[in-house]
C-alpha cells in the first residue's frame, strides 16, 4: 500500500502481517516527521498503520505479555511521530484535529504573540486535557510550544490492563480509553504545572472498585506521578506530573465462588415460598371472608412477590441465555423493578390498614364497613410503582441490565429502588410504633373478656409478624456484607414471606380452618361413595 503526497511515499508490503512490517513503517516515517504534512496525509499513514496492526494483532491471538507490550510500544511511537508532523509555526495559536475509527488526535500550538488567557483545552470523545501551554511557551527560546493529544479506541487490546502489576490479587479493567499526550517540536518540555486529565467511563463503574491513574512504561501501567483529582460513577480527573500514555484503571475484588449448598438453599426456599404464596392466593379467593375483612392488599403483595420470585427464579435458570439479548434483560430488570416496588408499596397499605383496624378497635365486633375502596387502593398500589420506574427510564433509559438482569449501580441508579424501599420501611416502622402505642392504650380499656383479650393478642401477633415478614429481611440486605450467616437468614426470610402470610392469615383464621375442615370431610366422603 503507498501514501503518497508531495514527493512523500510510505509503501506497506501487501500482505504484510509481522511486526517488522511496523517497523518497518516506522523507519520509513523517521525521516518525514520533522516536516509538517497536511492532516490528509498524517490520516492516510495513520489509517495504513492502524490496519497493519490489526493484521499483526490477529496474528498475536497467543502472544505473550512481552510481545503485546513490543507491539504496542512500535504503535505509539509511530503515531507519536506522525503527530507530531502537524505542528507548524503560529505566532499566535493554532489547531489541527482528526478522527479515525481506530484513533482520535489533536495538536493545538501557540506561539510568541499568543493571546489566550485561559489554559487550553484538548478534547476527544472520551477523554479531555487541559495543559498550561502558554507558560511551557515563555521557557522557550522561540516562545512557542505545541501539545498532541491522541485518543487510542482499541489500544487496550495490546496494552492490557493486566500489565498493572500490584501487591493484591485483583481483577483489573480497563475503565478509559488509552491516550497519549506529548510535546512535539519543543524544546524546552518541562511542565509548570501538573496537567489535568478528564477519562470518560467506558465501562460500568462499580462503587466498590479502586480507581488508579497510571502511565505506560515500556512493558507496565505504573502511578508513578500521578493521582485521581475527582471521580463519580461517570467520569475520573487525573493529575499528573509529565506526559506520556495513559489510562484509567479499576480494581474490584474477585467475585466470590459460587456456593452450590447455597445456590441448592436458594433453589429451594423460593421453590417453597411460590408454593406458599399460591396457597394463601387459592385461600383468599375461594374461602368466605368476614364482611369486615379487608385482604386487598394481602392478595396484592402475594400477587406482586409471587410473579417478582417467579420471574427472578426464571432469569437466574436461563441467565446465560438471556445476557446475549440485552434488550430482554433490560425489560426483566424494568419488570423486576416494578413488581418489587409495588410488593414494598401494597406492604405501606397493608400497615396502614392494620393501623386504622387498632384504631377502632373498640368496635373491634360490630360490623365494619370499608374505610379505602378496593379501586383506590389497586390504583396507588400499582401506579406508585409505575411511575417510579417511568421516570427512572426517563432520567436514566440506560440504567437496567446489568450483569445479573437488574439494575445497574452505574449512576447511582440503583437507588431508584432502594430510595423508595427505605422510605417505605421508615413510614411502616412509624405505624408499627402508633399502632403498638394504640393497642397498650386501647387494652388497657377493654373488659376482661376472655375471647375479646384473645382476639387482641391474635392482632398483636399478626402485626409483628407481618413487620418482621416483610421489612426486616430487607433491612438485613443492608448488612450482609459478606457474611454468609446473615445472607442465610436474610434468603430465608425474604423467600418465605408467602410461607408466613398464608400462616398468619389463613391458617390461624378460625373462619378458615372452619371452611377447610368442611373442604376435606367433603373429599373424605367423596373418596368414600
Amino acid at each position: 500500500m503507498d501514501t503518497q503526497q508531495k514527493g512523500i511515499n510510505i509503501t506497506l508490503q501487501e500482505g504484510c502481517t509481522g511486526q517488522t512490517c511496523l517497523q518497518n513503517l516506522l523507519d520509513q516515517i523517521e525521516n518525514i516527521s520533522s516536516q509538517v504534512l497536511s492532516v490528509n496525509t498524517v490520516t492516510n499513514i495513520l489509517t495504513v498503520a492502524f490496519n497493519a496492526s490489526e493484521k499483526i494483532l490477529e496474528s498475536l491471538s497467543t502472544a505473550s505479555p512481552a510481545e503485546l507490550a513490543s507491539h504496542g510500544n512500535l504503535v505509539l511511537k509511530t503515531s507519536e511521530k506522525l503527530i507530531s508532523a502537524l505542528v507548524k509555526p503560529t505566532d499566535t495559536s493554532d489547531s489541527v484535529n482528526f478522527t479515525l475509527p481506530a484513533v482520535e488526535g489533536q495538536v493545538f500550538m501557540v506561539g510568541p504573540k499568543v493571546t489566550l488567557d485561559k489554559i487550553p483545552r484538548l478534547d476527544t470523545t472520551n477523554s479531555s486535557v487541559s495543559i498550561d501551554l502558554i507558560g511551557i511557551a515563555k521557557y522557550n527560546i522561540e516562545g512557542s510550544a505545541a501539545v498532541a493529544f491522541m485518543s487510542y479506541v482499541m489500544m487496550e487490546n495490546l496494552l492490557k490492563p493486566d500489565f498493572f502489576k500490584t501487591s493484591n490479587d485483583t481483577i483489573k479493567t480497563m475503565m478509559s480509553t488509552v491516550i497519549s499526550a506529548t510535546l512535539p517540536k519543543t524544546t524546552n518540555t518541562t511542565l509548570t504545572k501538573p496537567v489535568n486529565f478528564t477519562f470518560r467511563h467506558i465501562r460500568e463503574f462499580d462503587p466498590n472498585g479502586s480507581l488508579s491513574c497510571v502511565y505506560w512504561n515500556i512493558s507496565e501501567w505504573i502511578v508513578d506521578g500521578c493521582s485521581v483529582l475527582k471521580t463519580n460513577s461517570s467520569y475520573t480527573v487525573c493529575s499528573c506530573v509529565h506526559l506520556s500514555t495513559f489510562a484509567l484503571i479499576m480494581q474490584t475484588s474477585p467475585p466470590r465462588e459460587s456456593d452450590p449448598l447455597l445456590d441448592l438453599l436458594n433453589l429451594v426456599c423460593v421453590i417453597v415460598g411460590l408454593v406458599f404464596f399460591s396457597l394463601a392466593l387459592l385461600t383468599f379467593a375461594l374461602c368466605q371472608w368476614s364482611p369486615g375483612v379487608n385482604n386487598v392488599a394481602r392478595i396484592n403483595i402475594c400477587i406482586s412477590l409471587l410473579l417478582a420470585h417467579l420471574l427472578l427464579l426464571l432469569t437466574e435458570q436461563f441467565l446465560s441465555l438471556i445476557r446475549r439479548q440485552q434488550v430482554l434483560c433490560a425489560v426483566i430488570a424494568g419488570l423486576l423493578h416494578f413488581l418489587f416496588l409495588s410488593g414494598f408499596v401494597w406492604m405501606f397499605i397493608e400497615a396502614v390498614l392494620l393501623y386504622i383496624c387498632v384504631k377502632n378497635l373498640s368496635q373491634i365486633s360490630s360490623k365494619k364497613r370499608e374505610v379505602l375502596s378496593t379501586r383506590f387502593l389497586c390504583v396507588i398500589g400499582y401506579v406508585v410503582a409505575l411511575v417510579v420506574v417511568c421516570v427512572s427510564v426517563g432520567l436514566v433509559p440506560e440504567g437496567y441490565g446489568s450483569e445479573h438482569c437488574w439494575i445497574k449501580h452505574d449512576k447511582g441508579f440503583i437507588w431508584s429502588f432502594l430510595g423508595p424501599v427505605c422510605v417505605i420501611l421508615a413510614l411502616n416502622m412509624i405505624l408499627f410504633i402508633k399502632i403498638f402505642i394504640t393497642l397498650n392504650s386501647t387494652l388497657k380499656k377493654l373488659n376482661a373478656e376472655v375471647s375479646q383479650m384473645k382476639q387482641s393478642k391474635v392482632l398483636v401477633f399478626k402485626t409483628l409478624a407481618q413487620f418482621v415478614v416483610l421489612g426486616c429481611p430487607w433491612i438485613l440486605g443492608f448488612f450482609t456484607n459478606g457474611s454468609k450467616e446473615l445472607e442465610i437468614i436474610f434468603l430465608i426470610l425474604n423467600s418465605q414471606q408467602g410461607t408466613f402470610i398464608f400462616l398468619i392469615y389463613c391458617v390461624l383464621n378460625n373462619e378458615v380452618r372452619q371452611q377447610y375442615r368442611k373442604f376435606f370431610r367433603c373429599l373424605c366422603c367423596v373418596k368414600q361413595h
